[in-house]
Formats: structure tokens, C-alpha cells, sequence
């Protein structure tokens, strides 16, 4: 029994990733033109296939009709498949870690409509968190068809995943690194061949389908290197709050929801009325609102427009998501931060005229920095905004201000956007990635050895090599309902290995985690203590 995957399995899923590429892309392609055919139908009156501007809508209670009669459609069609609810990324996440990646089939077909349906009435959602979860079901549903294991259907799982978030941006790496940070819970082989494979094909079909180049087309601004990082640091120090308050204020909303004395079939409808009625008044906040980011890092807006805008897209972003109905996280953050980021540059041009460093390069580096901060994907969040601008000059901005931004909300708050609803239901998500001394350390290593004489007593105990690993000597432990193995070298017993003998294996991994003293300084030099 062995935990290395045999390289025929990964050529196997790797041919079943690169068709989940293709299956992501046709997804994330019906996707978009179904919430652009939607939202010409709702607010235009006409059938178009091309997504319009939310900018000079006319303004008027048609507006909150349309938004409420979307949030109760998509309460209804949760009645049904209740899995739409949210963003979906925590549901993918809690269907990993506890329910052998299954994911039902109704989820794949209501996910990408409701969402549609949501974001086509006007809600101010993003579809990466849709798209995410259409792709992560193809890929579960394949996983169910086929004989595989529940590790590699948790693979399959992550690649499609990852391909419907590639096929949708264009932004293959970042969608790898999202899914290793968020779904896999694991970095390994066998889980990273397959899913550049299907990134690779989705990212493909994304320039077919979509055309190529960045999605949001940066100007031209200077950055002069590590002169300029200083006057980062106050922008990561301020992301990381904004990160706390999009979390923190996001699940106060959420409370107030569960504490209305009616069916959680109407709060979708509720959130429409709540979030149509800010967008009577900025008609900016509703919608994906792609063209509003690329208005906000063309420094197009003023600072009033832009304080504005960020307060009422994160108002109108809480009361639709809370209320259950069915959009993504990403756009709407990148929205509030970038026109964040955006105001903070202003001011510190005003503040600072010295700084050199251009609005656009604050509202970038703010949208990172917040959304790595605020879902605890700090590689996913540097590498993703990098994608989606082509902008390599703003790389170590990036990094260093969201590396501030994710330490301060990991002191202010222990959960993420994307876990907050996990440990609520009691489900610990894990926090990081090492290697287990039960998969690396060899049963010769810890067992208890025995001299010629002494070996004899242990023939009648089943016998594992000495090259065993720990956690194969664990499960055939446990199968056979064992206490002690006989460890043998050459055909000969050469020790006897107990259940406790590995628990201690583990403990000393555990020790690995205690702070040592250090040198102590004392006159005349230094010693260890």
C-alpha cells in the first residue's frame, strides 16, 4: 500500500483535466453571454449578446423591480438545489475537505443560471465564484462517473475549478495557485500536472473564445523601485483593515438575515430591493462592473466619485450576498479596493507630491492586497491581479503591500471571507501546507530494535519492511486491527513497531513548532542556551 500515485493514474487524469479545459471554457463562455443576454433583457428591453455599461442607466423604480424579481427567482430555484446560495467557493472548499468531493448534478446546471439570473438583474456580484463552482461540479460529476479514488475526484474536482477561472479571465496561473491555496489542500504531483493541464487548455480557449491580452488595460505609470515601496506600506496597513471590515461586515449582515421571521426564500428578493435602491441612486454599483475597474485604473474618476463608489458597491455587495442568492466575491472587491486604492493615491499626491507614484499603481496594488488579505490567498491575489493587467512594473508593490494587508487581518480576525461560514458550521479548514512525518519518515526509523534471540518471540506478528512508511504501517494497523508489526531487513526481524511508537513519531514533528531560547548575549561573547 502506497501513497505515491502510480504516473499511468496521473497521465490519466491529466487526459481528464485537459478535457475539463474544454468542458470550462464552453461553461464560462455560456456564462457570460447569458448574464449580458439577461441584463439587456432586464434594464434595455432587447436581445444582445454584448454586456453594457451600467454608467447612465436611467435611473428609476424600475430598477429595484427588475433586482427583486431576480433575488426571488433565484430564492425560488434554491428551494430546489439549495447549493446556489453564496458565492459558492466555501461550498466547493466544505464538499473537499468532508463530503468526498461530490457535488450534485442539479448544482452544475442551477449555479451557472442562478448566478446568471442574479447578476443579470443587477446584481453587484463578479462570476468567478459561479464559474468556479460550475467547473468544480463537471469536474466532481466526472470524478463520480469514473472509478477513481475520492483523492483524485478531489483533483478532477480543483481542475475544473480552476479551468472555468482561467476560460472566464485568461489567468491560467492564478487559477492554479487558487486552487492549490483553496481546494486542494495539498501540493503534490499528482495534483499539479493535471491541473496545468487543464489551465493550460482553459486559458486556451479563454484566447479563442474571448480574444487575448489583459482584461483591464493599465496606463503607463512610473514606479522607481525601492525609493517608492515605502509609501506602499501605509496602503497594506490600510487594505488590511478594509479587508477586516468587508469580512466582519459581511457576517453582521448575514446575522441580521437569520434573525428576519420569514423563509430565507425571500431575503434573496429583500437584498434586490436593498441593493436596487443604492443603485437608483449610483447605477455604477450594479452588474459585474468590469468597465468601472478599468475607469477607476485609468484615473478617470474624481475623489468624491471614487469615495462614493466604494461605499456603495460594498453596502450594496453586503446586502445582496448576505441575503443567499447566488454571485461572486472577486469583482466586487477589486471594484471597492481599486476605487480605495484610487482615493489613497489622490491623497497622497495631495499629502506627498514628492512620492513619485502614480493613482493608478495605488488602485491596482489595493486590489490585491484587499482581496489576498480579506480570502487569505496571498499568492493567488498578487498573481491574479498580475494577470489580469499584464502590468509587471507593479510586481513588487504588489507582493509587499499585500503581505501587509494579510498580516493585518490574520491579527484582526481568524477567519477569511471564505471560511467564515465553514467555522460557523463547526468545520476547521486548514491554514497551511507541510509535510507529515507519517508519509515521510520510514517505520526502520522509529521502531523499537530487537536483538537475534529476542526476534524469535515476534514471528507470530504480521511483518512490514523497514522501508514502510509510517502511515502505510498505520492503515494496516488499523484494517487488521493490529497494536504491534514486526519490522524486517533482508528476510530477518530486526524490530517490533507499536502504535505508540508512532504517535511519538508524530509528537517529535510537533516539537519541530516549540520556540528554542536562542543565543543569549553576555560580555565577553555570546553562548547557547
Amino acid at each position: 500500500m502506497t501513497l505515491i500515485t502510480p504516473p499511468r493514474r496521473v497521465a490519466l487524469l491529466s487526459l481528464l483535466a485537459a478535457a475539463l479545459g474544454l468542458a470550462a471554457g464552453g461553461a464560462a463562455w455560456v456564462l457570460v453571454h447569458l448574464i449580458a443576454l439577461i441584463t439587456n433583457l432586464a434594464f434595455h428591453h432587447r436581445a444582445a449578446w454584448q454586456l453594457p455599461s451600467f454608467t447612465h442607466l436611467h435611473r428609476g423604480p424600475g430598477i429595484v423591480l427588475v433586482a427583486a424579481v431576480g433575488g426571488l427567482v433565484v430564492g425560488l430555484m434554491a428551494r430546489w438545489a439549495p447549493a446556489i446560495r453564496g458565492h459558492g467557493i466555501p461550498e466547493a472548499m466544505e464538499a473537499v475537505l468532508i463530503g468526498d468531493s461530490r457535488i450534485s448534478p442539479r448544482t452544475a446546471v442551477a449555479k451557472p443560471l442562478s448566478a446568471a439570473i442574479a447578476i443579470g438583474t443587477g446584481g453587484p456580484f463578479g462570476a468567478e465564484g459561479p464559474i468556479i463552482v460550475t467547473g468544480g461540479a463537471l469536474g466532481s460529476l466526472l470524478g463520480q462517473v469514473l472509478p477513481v479514488s475520492p483523492s483524485e475526484r478531489k483533483i478532477l474536482l480543483a481542475c475544473g475549478a480552476a479551468g472555468g477561472m482561467a476560460a472566464t479571465f485568461g489567468a491560467p496561473l492564478a487559477s492554479v495557485v487558487l486552487a492549490i491555496e483553496l481546494l486542494l489542500f495539498e501540493f503534490s504531483t499528482r495534483a499539479l500536472v493535471p491541473l496545468l493541464a487543464c489551465t493550460s487548455v482553459a486559458g486556451g480557449m479563454h484566447a479563442a473564445l474571448f480574444g487575448s491580452g489583459p482584461l483591464f488595460v493599465v496606463p503607463p505609470h512610473h514606479f522607481s523601485g525601492l525609493a517608492s515601496l515605502p509609501y506602499f506600506v501605509p496602503l497594506g496597513l490600510a487594505c488590511g483593515l478594509l479587508a477586516v471590515v468587508i469580512v466582519r461586515g459581511l457576517a453582521l449582515i448575514e446575522d441580521a438575515y437569520r434573525r428576519l421571521p420569514i423563509s430565507e426564500t425571500w431575503w434573496p428578493a429583500i437584498g434586490g430591493v436593498g441593493f436596487g435602491l443604492v443603485g437608483v441612486a449610483l447605477p455604477r454599483v450594479l452588474g459585474v462592473g468590469y468597465n468601472q475597474i478599468s475607469a477607476v485604473l485609468a484615473g478617470h474618476l474624481g475623489l468624491r466619485l471614487l469615495a462614493l463608489l466604494a461605499v456603495a458597491k460594498l453596502g450594496a455587495w453586503w446586502v445582496a450576498l448576505a441575503s443567499g442568492t447566488s454571485g461572486g466575491t472577486l469583482a466586487p472587491i477589486l471594484l471597492i479596493s481599486g476605487s480605495f486604492g484610487a482615493a489613497a493615491g489622490q491623497v497622497m499626491h495631495r499629502v506627498a507630491p514628492g512620492s513619485h507614484t502614480s493613482t493608478t499603481a495605488f488602485a491596482l496594488v489595493a486590489m490585491a492586497a484587499t482581496f489576498g488579505a480579506a480570502t487569505r490567498a496571498t499568492l493567488t491575489a498578487v498573481v491574479f491581479v498580475f494577470e489580469l493587467t499584464h502590468d509587471y512594473n507593479a510586481v513588487l508593490p504588489l507582493m509587499l503591500t499585500t503581505v501587509v494587508a494579510t498580516m493585518v487581518a490574520v491579527a484582526m480576525t481568524p477567519d477569511s471571507l471564505l471560511t467564515e461560514k465553514l467555522t460557523r458550521r463547526g468545520l476547521r479548514v486548514p491554514a497551511g501546507y507541510h509535510a507529515d512525518a507519517l508519509h515521510t519518515t520510514a517505520v526502520g526509523d522509529v521502531m523499537q530494535e530487537v536483538d537475534g534471540s529476542s526476534a524469535d518471540a515476534l514471528d507470530g506478528l504480521d511483518a512490514v519492511p523497514s522501508t514502510e512508511t509510517l502511515i502505510d504501517v498505520l492503515r494496516k494497523m488499523f484494517d487488521e486491527d493490529l497494536e504491534r508489526v514486526a519490522v524486517v531487513d533482508g528476510g530477518h526481524v530486526v524490530g517490533v513497531c507499536s502504535r505508540g511508537d508512532i504517535v511519538h513519531a508524530r509528537r517529535r514533528q510537533l516539537d519541530h513548532e516549540r520556540i528554542e531560547p536562542g543565543w543569549r548575549w553576555r560580555r565577553g561573547g555570546t553562548v547557547r542556551t
